[in-house]
């Protein structure tokens, strides 16, 4: 699956509360006290390594990798969406991080949004979600397909507007298989009973109160691109922002529109008139 081409950025474990420890990667330099919490959906880290490394140009950015993904530690009673928010919300206290921007890919995007529900202590300035999933289509054509009842060669294929983007699965080694179903049995713990949403999680979304800016690919097989426009219209303060030419990873297919959309929304929404 293509990411970015640069080296990877310094990973280390970061302690938070109630002993859980946390991987997390560092693209670019803390200067400000502020920053990007960018997270990944079920396909790992990987796919966010690119757009992280992109916006580390401009602010510091932090990418963690989920505990349990990747062949991190992942303890017994860590078992939710829910808990993954507040982990990275108390990850945030520890980093001391202020006006921060949660960006979330698929389920990366639930996490967001749940952590939106929980911040307490006014951590996050706005989110951004691509292609997100967590809540319930009313309507039965617009909800999440459950790739788990697919073949991962048709998943590739909802998931990816672009052939060229598509992982070739026969050329995986044993050890890149394992890996992946390892992860995917990670992500089923994380997802529960429904596994690609909350029943309840839609309707508290009115209680979120910065900027949310829903990214989404318009060829996305996994997600319709009307249950995207539901997801912004969820929220207050949502908007939205279509991407041709993408599916499930607009990050990774259409790089440049995706941080486009980030930037016009920063500058019309979340710091209008601030300059660089």
């Amino acid at each position: 699956m293509p990411t970015s081409a640069t080296s990877p950025a310094p990973s280390r474990t970061v302690a938070l509360p109630g002993g859980l420890t946390v991987t997390i990667q560092e693209f670019g330099e803390n200067t400000e006290g502020t920053g990007v919490l960018v997270l990944h959906g079920g396909a790992g880290p990987r796919t966010v390594a690119g757009i992280s490394n992109a916006l580390s140009e401009h602010v510091y950015v932090v990418t963690p990798t989920h505990p349990g993904f990747d062949g991190t530690a992942r303890p017994d009673r860590f078992d939710t969406v829910a808990d993954l928010a507040v982990a990275y919300l108390d990850l945030l206290d520890t980093l001391d991080l202020k006006d921060v921007m949660v960006i979330g890919n698929s389920v990366g995007g639930w996490i967001a949004a749940e952590m939106a529900l929980r911040d307490n202590q006014g951590r996050i300035g706005a989110l951004t979600l691509l292609n997100a999933v967590g809540i319930h289509a009313h309507m039965v054509e617009n909800r999440v397909v459950d790739p788990r009842t697919m073949a991962p060669t048709d998943v590739s294929q909802l998931s990816f507007a672009k052939p060229e983007f598509r992982p070739d699965f026969a050329s995986f080694t044993d050890e890149q298989r394992a890996a992946a179903a390892a992860n995917q049995k990670t992500l089923a713990v994380y997802g529960g009973d429904h596994f690609t949403y909350d029943p309840k999680l839609r309707a508290r979304l009115h209680r979120v109160t910065v900027p949310v800016l829903v990214v989404w690919g318009e060829e996305d097989g996994i997600a319709p691109l009307k249950y995207g426009r539901g997801y912004a219209d969820s929220f207050p303060n949502g908007h939205f922002a279509p991407i041709p030419d993408a599916a499930h990873f607009p990050q990774i297919e259409q790089l440049g529109a995706t941080l486009g959309a980030i930037g016009d929304f920063v500058d019309t929404v979340v710091k209008p008139g601030a300059t660089d």
